[in-house]
């Protein structure tokens, strides 16, 4: 993990295509804006795991019905 130090109105550039800028600073939180491509995703990370889980969970939910219906289909 990369750890820096960044005032606000400074950033980060990622890949030369994503920059990081710190936008405000008050108390326990930090405001970022994130610049990045149309076609790149950027979602908070409890999102992320929350939409993870689902996929994940969906795809169990899934292989269970295939096997259902291969039983069903012997």
């Amino acid at each position: 993990m990369l750890i820096l130090t960044r005032k606000c109105g400074e950033s980060v550039i990622i890949d030369g295509r994503i920059e990081i800028k710190i936008t405000g600073i008050s108390d326990e939180k930090i405001k970022i804006g994130i610049d990045a491509p149309a076609e790149m995703k950027v979602y908070r990370k409890e999102l992320y795991d929350t939409l993870e889980e689902n996929k994940s969970a969906a795809g169990t939910v899934a292989a269970a019905a295939l096997r259902d219906i291969s039983r069903k289909m012997e």
